[in-house]
């Protein structure tokens, strides 16, 4: 059920639909998540970090490496047994004593722990471990100083909480126990003792159930390529962990300070975006639901973007909508003029007839309600096909039409029609006194071009046509006897001009624009008043117009300034 134009009552029924007030924009999210989706993905790359941590564990096991050998090569050389025959030359094995006071002394400047291995395996020294008069002391290694910074304590923290919860150190192999210090437990001491460099990456566990790493190496104590011993030197991998925390750390600031940049260019992004689009809508909302033609569409035209575009096509099209309504009213209020007239003239017969008494008087007042009748017929009929017209140039589309052959078809027709007067002529002649009361016939002449393929354009045949076959119409209807009505086409680059000339009085010229209005009329005074609606011509002009093209009249004058005619000039592009 159609709701009633105009009724309170169904419009408080069913009010409008209004636009939901969002706060942020859904436009906004999508554009700050896309962007820091492809930061988050940077930065994931980067704190991953595997290549430059393995490339700080290569370099610290090099470094323990070279330190190793360098302990080793002292043991070889100054703990050895002093000599024991008549060539004083020193037994070929170690002196345990003098290799643990050596162990002792080589480790006071470094932070490494340096164990001694004899070649059966047994653990000779180590240098957490000090002798005394009573016993041996352990010697354990104190956590680090806190700085006193609390927001980098409460840093670290986290950071060492994300760290261990990634299982990124569960493929290394967990630090064996120390309660059975051989070297069984230590697959590199194992191949130091066999005269190889053996090094290793382990996992040991904490208290707090996270877990550190530790570095190994294990190198032989060799003279003259007899395995003396083996020095196993270890260091914790807290170096390599902190380096990897502050390159980590360096990249969070940086990403950091890219976020922030990120998130307002977002929002500057989706405001320049998103706020214009929500202005045209609210715009595009009031102009469907208000009265009135105060609210207008902003104009961006000046972004010379997207959005100003979509802001230059809002306006025009409400502007086309404005201009289509104000041609509706305008022929709403036209059409009720022209109808009104024969209706009055109809309903002054229809009162007068009842009154006349002569049966002449009763005849000539139902000839003009029969007059009044034939046009309001005809004009109905054709304010009905100037209404579908619009309809129908808006759904069809555009196809190449031939001008020329339009043109020379008129004509032909023309011709057929103009035989027949002719042949109505001649028997006239043959009939004596009544040749006269049959005029000589107007021709219809065609001037094309050589090259008839320059004169197709895009468009509507049949719209077409009928605006070629009106012009000619009038152009006969305005022509004197004998005389000649002639089309001219001419082809250009970008247009074709048609111009349809007669030789009748000419179009007053200060009514060289109004011939083209609604219901203007301006007929020959020998034609019968109501035989046009005056719409003829005004369809043509909205048939060229719907072409994109123009059309215009003026009169043909002679070297005198007389008037010799009219001329209808047709421009369609190509």
């Amino acid at each position: 059920m159609k709701r009633p134009f105009g009724d309170p009552a169904a419009e408080k029924a069913t009010p409008p639909p209004r636009r939901r007030v969002r706060h942020l924009s859904p436009l906004t999210l999508r554009i700050l998540a896309v962007n820091m989706l492809a930061l988050a993905i940077l930065l994931g790359g980067l704190l991953y970090l595997s290549t430059y941590q393995q490339w700080l564990i290569d370099k610290e096991l090099s470094a323990l490496s070279t330190e190793a050998k360098i302990f080793a090569g002292a043991l070889g050389e100054g703990a050895m047994q002093p000599a024991t025959d008549e060539f004083n030359e020193p037994a070929n094995q170690l002196s345990y004593e003098l290799a643990r006071q050596m162990v002792r002394r080589l480790v006071e400047t470094t932070d490494t722990r340096t164990r001694l291995f004899a070649p059966n395996g047994e653990l000779i020294a180590d240098s957490r471990v000090l002798g005394g008069p009573k016993g041996t002391v352990q010697i354990e290694e104190l956590p680090p100083l806190r700085d006193g910074n609390r927001l980098t304590e409460i840093g670290i923290a986290i950071y060492d909480y994300i760290v261990n919860a990634v299982p990124e150190r569960e493929h290394l192999p967990a630090y064996p126990s120390e309660k059975d210090p051989t070297a069984e437990n230590y697959t590199d001491v194992m191949k130091a003792l066999s005269g190889e460099v053996g090094s290793n990456v382990w996992r040991i566990g904490r208290p707090d159930g996270r877990s550190d790493m530790v570095l190994t190496v294990a190198v032989p104590v060799q003279r003259y390529k007899k395995v003396l011993g083996a020095v196993y030197i270890s260091r914790s991998g807290k170096a390599v962990d902190v380096a990897v925390r502050e390159f980590r750390m360096d990249i969070l600031r940086l990403f950091g300070i890219t976020l922030g940049v990120t998130v307002l260019l977002s929002f500057y992004l989706a405001g320049t975006i998103a706020r214009p689009i929500r202005r045209l809508a609210q715009a595009a909302d009031e102009v469907r639901h208000g009265h009135g033609r105060q609210v207008s569409i902003p104009d961006f035209s000046r972004r010379r973007d997207e959005v100003g575009d979509l802001s230059v096509s809002l306006r025009e099209m409400t502007d086309a909508i404005w201009n289509r309504m104000d041609a509706i009213e305008r022929f709403a209020a036209d059409v009720a003029h022209e109808i009104k007239n024969p209706l009055t003239s109809m309903r002054s017969a229809v009162e007068t007839v009842q009154r006349v008494k002569t049966d002449e008087q009763r005849q000539r007042l139902l000839a003009i309600i029969n007059h009044d009748v034939q046009r309001l017929d005809r004009l109905i009929s054709d304010i009905s096909n100037a209404s579908r017209l619009d309809a129908e140039l808006s759904r069809a589309r555009a196809e190449p039409a031939d001008v020329g052959q339009m043109l020379t078809m008129l004509a032909n027709i023309h011709d057929a029609t103009l035989g027949n007067a002719e042949a109505l002529r001649e028997a006239a002649v043959e009939a004596g006194d009544k040749a006269a009361e049959v005029p000589t016939p107007v021709r219809v002449e065609v001037d094309l071009p050589n090259t008839k393929s320059g004169l197709v354009v895009p468009g509507l045949e049949g719209r077409l046509t009928q605006v070629f076959q009106n012009l000619v119409s009038n152009a006969l209807s305005f022509s004197p006897p004998g005389g000649v009505v002639r089309f001219t086409a001419r082809s250009f680059p970008d247009r074709v001009e048609i111009t349809c000339e007669d030789q009748g009085p000419g179009i007053p010229e200060a009514k060289l624009n109004a011939i083209f209005d609604r219901f203007y009329s301006e007929r020959p005074k020998s034609e019968a008043f109501g035989k046009h609606s005056g719409l003829g011509l005004s369809i043509s002009k909205q048939i060229i117009d719907a072409h994109q093209g123009r059309i215009f009249a003026d009169n043909i004058k002679g070297p005198d300034g007389s008037v010799q005619g009219a001329r209808f000039t047709v421009v369609l592009p190509r």
